[in-house]
């Protein structure tokens, strides 16, 4: 493929929410000649030599999408455009694209179904998302890729021996997490300490982040995406609870680092396969069992569970398999 334009919002190593976006870059750039990619805002980021970022943030709504439309035009044509996550770049992009007959395509995993959504899904040729269950509309559009993890990134370290079990709970304090269910869960098994990192990016955010220190636990900052190998090196077991419809990226990518994961999500259901890792979402007491369970495990049983995880996540969600994915959904 010669060309393609990749559209989103930010490109940033240093962003808490992403960063992971950049290695997905790299893998699309490995298999275009050219790829043009369109940000809000951009980073001087090291990225290879056929990557072209061009930024259309403005203070101003009106200047973003003038700039936005100016940028798109300057970059066609092209073998396809892909958006990322955002449907209004789909909305923004359909009149310059479509009538070219240029595949126009969203990478979509979310529970919200907006009607900017809706009008995306009409004016895309094809979804991409991590599973059809993972896109909340019913669509025949959607194609199943996986999420695209860099697996590189992460490597099955020796954990550190605690007394007890050391639980991590890694993403925004937005109240889509579940929080208060893990904290109360965790009160309730003897021998767990629990271990939280986050951004607040957001007034939602902030004010939910108040809201948890009634339950006393210290509640840390968001780690540098740097940091995630040695943090996940030092703990037992992930525990997520994020609302069902958006599979969390933390979930693959603590699993990539042959680390345990307790998630409610059932989106889950392909990765966990045998393994009992699921909980149902918002019930301490279903989440206490995983939490003993774990706990109960030896060593060397939770070092198997964390390599099959680690298999899975190299074989259906790596940035590999899908950014083979996203060109498969263009032809």
């Amino acid at each position: 493929m010669r060309r393609l334009v990749f559209i989103t919002q930010a490109v940033d190593s240093q962003h808490p929410a992403l960063a992971a976006t950049i290695p997905k870059i790299r893998a699309l750039a490995a298999r275009v000649d050219d790829l043009v990619v369109l940000a809000q805002s951009a980073r001087g980021d090291e990225l290879p030599d056929n990557v072209d970022v061009r930024v259309f943030g403005s203070a101003a709504r009106a200047g973003r999408g003038f700039r936005f439309e100016r940028e798109l035009a300057r970059s066609l044509p092209a073998e396809a455009v892909v958006a990322h996550m955002i449907p209004l770049y789909v909305l923004l992009a359909a009149p310059l694209v479509r009538p070219r007959r240029i595949p126009l395509v969203l990478w979509y995993t979310h529970w919200n179904a907006t009607w900017k959504l809706r009008a995306a899904e009409r004016l895309a040729t094809a979804v991409v998302s991590v599973d059809r269950r993972s896109f909340p509309l019913d669509s025949a559009k959607v194609r199943p890729i996986g999420h695209g993890i860099d697996v590189n990134e992460f490597s099955c370290a020796e954990r550190a021996r605690h007394d007890g079990l050391h639980a991590l709970v890694l993403g925004r304090y937005s109240p889509a997490k579940g929080l208060p269910t893990i904290l109360e869960a965790a009160g309730r098994v003897d021998g767990v300490t629990l271990e939280i990192h986050g951004a607040a990016l957001s007034p939602l955010e902030l004010e939910h982040r108040r809201e948890l220190e009634r339950f006393g636990h210290e509640l840390g900052d968001a780690v540098p995406r740097a940091e995630l190998p040695r943090l996940f090196s030092r703990t037992d077991v992930l525990v997520n609870n994020m609302r069902a419809g958006a599979p969390d990226k933390v979930v693959y990518e603590a699993a990539a680092a042959c680390l345990p994961v307790l998630a409610s999500n059932p989106v889950f259901d392909e990765l966990f396969g045998e393994f009992p890792l699921l909980f149902e979402r918002d019930d301490p007491e279903s989440l206490a069992e995983r939490l003993r369970w774990v706990a109960s495990r030896s060593t060397e049983e939770r070092a198997e569970i964390g390599l099959a995880l680690r298999e899975r996540v190299t074989l259906r969600h790596s940035v590999e398999t899908w950014a083979d994915g996203v060109l498969a959904a263009i032809r």
